[in-house]
């Protein structure tokens, strides 16, 4: 294997990752197995340098499963008869060129091929170099499996076998259904709603703020954002902003329980829900306060890429003091999430709509948004609670701060 190459895959109960190999060289030994728990720091297996490490070992298993004949070890044809008749052989010669043409596969990818069964010869990898990914085997899982062909000489024995036959028809019903396990990753989320629901007094309230001065502003340095930065300028970091000004106000909804204890928070460690195919995830910005809507939106646009490209570290998925859950960009105008532990409040954005309000006793068009906030009212009131609404609500509404 080459350096940098996937050698194994990770699933923390935060992130799911690769792991490079940290050198080149042959796999020589594996130490943990499959789908086993460990400690950080622990070594997992060990990786030979040179191109002929594992080859020699390789080469000599076959020679010593085979000292029963040391007489006709002399003449070379001999063995590789034995070798072809022998029946228990030949899965791993079905196996080997499946994993030729897979490339190199992860323990997770094998682990599912085994649960599921799957052949990989016929799985197309998408990963690099053609290696198949995690995806791959749950897109070839979700296709429909074609209906067996009935046997011809079934059709030939006698008119007794139809009426025999007919009752497998009623069998569809079951394929109408699918069996897949969670994948490890939505293990832990549902394992972490439960917990959250479990710990904490959940209570919501949504507030309608107008986003009219902030679209302004949005509008005006919109394209001269994308130029400079190459990434879009979204209604997030203004909102994010205005939240973590409140919550130097408000420090309650930035603290977290332990026990009888309440902990205050002095930094304030913004979480940002990032939507993934297969689940959800949570990477933190740091120290959040001490960056403008430039540096949200950069942060924001950064660990949403690498979230997605799988490429976060354990560390950055941790930390966390309050959290921002933005499902307005799919659409919904409000809801209620849950709080993501051990933290006290979240926050929800819906979308942005041009709605017609009542603007001093006259009708006028104004860009509205509805923001919740779901807090763990055995900390926090309702009346706290939307003390804090009302900051970020006038923030938003009263938008004067330079962006650039």
């Amino acid at each position: 294997m080459e350096r940098d190459e996937p050698l194994f895959e990770i699933s923390t109960d935060k992130v799911d990752t690769e792991i490079p190999a940290p050198a080149a060289g042959t796999l020589s030994e594996v130490l943990v197995e499959e789908g086993k728990t460990v400690g950080i720091n622990t070594v997992v297996a060990r990786i030979e340098e040179g191109d002929g490490a594992a080859p020699g070992p390789a080469a000599a298993k076959p020679a010593e499963a085979r000292p029963a004949p040391p007489k006709e070890a002399a003449p070379p044809p001999e063995p590789p008869a034995q070798e072809t008749i022998q029946p228990k052989p030949a899965p791993q010669l079905e196996e080997a060129p499946a994993r030729e043409a897979a490339g190199p596969l992860s323990p997770l990818v094998r682990k599912m091929a085994r649960e599921h069964n799957i052949d990989l010869s016929r799985v197309k990898g998408t990963g690099a170099g053609g290696r198949i990914t995690k995806q791959d085997l749950e897109a070839y899982v979700a296709q429909p499996a074609a209906p067996p062909a009935p046997p011809a000489p079934a059709a030939r024995e006698a008119p007794a076998v139809t009426p025999l036959e007919a009752p497998p028809a009623t069998r569809p019903a079951a394929a109408k259904t699918r069996i897949e396990p969670l994948s490890t990753m939505r293990q832990r989320i549902a394992e972490h709603m439960v917990l959250s629901r479990r710990t904490s007094a959940h209570v919501t309230t949504v507030h309608r703020v107008d986003m009219t001065s902030v679209a302004r502003a949005r509008s005006r340095h919109k394209e001269t954002f994308q130029a400079n930065y190459g990434i879009s300028l979204t209604w997030l970091p203004f909102i994010a902003r205005a939240a973590v000004i409140a919550l130097r106000q408000f420090p309650l909804l930035n603290a977290s329980l332990d026990g009888n204890n309440i902990i205050y928070h002095n930094e304030i460690n913004i979480g940002i829900a990032v939507a993934l195919e297969n689940g959800l995830i949570v990477p933190v910005i740091r120290a959040a306060d001490e960056k403008n809507v430039l540096g949200l939106q950069r942060a924001i646009a950064d660990l949403a890429t690498r979230a997605r490209a799988r490429q976060l570290k354990p560390d950055e998925v941790q930390g966390g003091t309050f959290s921002i859950t933005n499902f307005g960009s799919f659409g919904s105008l409000m809801g209620a999430p849950i709080i993501n532990q051990p933290q006290v409040a979240i926050m929800g954005v819906g979308t942005v709509d041009k709605t017609p309000v009542v603007v001093d006793d006259a009708i006028g068009i104004r860009s509205i948004c509805h923001l919740s906030l779901s807090f763990d009212h055995r900390l926090i009131d309702g009346a706290l609670a939307d003390q804090f609404m009302t900051k970020v609500k006038q923030i938003l509404e009263g938008w004067s701060e330079e962006i650039l």
